[in-house]
């Protein structure tokens, strides 16, 4: 045992030796100019590797390789304005820090700036633009741009409903272990939604969100074990199922376990 602990702390003490040293190699070429050594610096006083966490310090480290052109940087800057991490909140210079690197292809900004156009955060409402954003990233298989990609055609926002691309994006991201996109893909095979009806590929899905905890896929899974749709009858999992999701405070769980009682 004492052999393990001390095993273990030589590790940590390692760990904690190679961080620093690390640091210090970004530090140097950042002072020299260097962005992607600026965006390690910012990354290091982040996370608080090799250094103490401080929030203003990567702030500034990521301003300086964002005003260079790194796209990582932009994309991180964004999100300190977004959380207000080392900086006060400030939706606007979110956005346009996203859109920075956004135009250099990079997915995850490139989805967050379309759930901005979506929803009016930062920027006016445009929905023709959301979907244009979600449309690049999705195409770099992103699964959050493919979620909301296959929202945008099923909801008609900023482009026709097509129900078929909707059912196409959702099992792009489902695929992928979007817990959203597998619980949509579920309901459009229960439906018939741009699919033909096909219980047992409902239930697939719905499963697969609910192993994630989704609370509406557990409550349509409870009510496929009750009313046998894909699945034998099969009361008690219903009822664990429901149990599941009111525990989540989801509403038509509870309604279902107060009509068994």
């Amino acid at each position: 045992m004492k052999k393990q602990l001390l095993l273990s702390l030589l590790a940590f003490c390692c760990s904690l030796w190679s961080c620093t040293q690390n640091f210090e190699s970004y530090k140097e070429k950042a002072e020299q100019g260097d962005k992607e050594a600026q965006y390690q610096v910012g990354r290091c006083y982040e996370k608080g590797e090799g250094v103490p966490v401080d929030k203003e310090k990567a702030v500034e480290w990521y301003q300086k390789a964002a005003e260079q052109g790194h796209a990582e940087a932009q994309f991180y800057l964004g999100g300190c304005y977004w959380d207000g991490d080392g900086v006060p909140v400030n939706k606007r210079k979110a956005v346009e820090w996203w859109k920075k690197a956004a135009e250099q292809e990079h997915a995850s900004a490139q989805h967050n700036l379309g759930c901005c156009y979506l929803s009016g955060n930062g920027t006016p409402v445009n929905k023709g633009k959301a979907v244009e954003w979600f449309q690049k990233a999705a195409e770099q298989g992103d699964d959050i741009a493919q979620y909301y990609l296959g929202i945008c055609y099923r909801d008609g926002d900023g482009t026709p409903v097509n129900k078929e691309k909707a059912v196409e994006w959702f099992q792009k991201a489902a695929e992928q272990g979007h817990p959203y996109a597998q619980y949509n893909l579920g309901s459009c095979y229960y439906c018939g939604y741009g699919v033909p009806v096909n219980k047992k590929k409902a239930v697939k899905w719905f499963q697969k969100s609910a192993e994630q905890g989704f609370p509406g896929a557990l409550c349509n899974l409870g009510r496929c074990y009750y009313y046998g749709d894909g699945v034998p009858v099969d009361k008690e999992k219903a009822i664990e199922c429901f149990s599941k999701a009111a525990a989540k405070g989801f509403p038509e769980a509870l309604h279902m376990l107060n009509r068994l009682k």
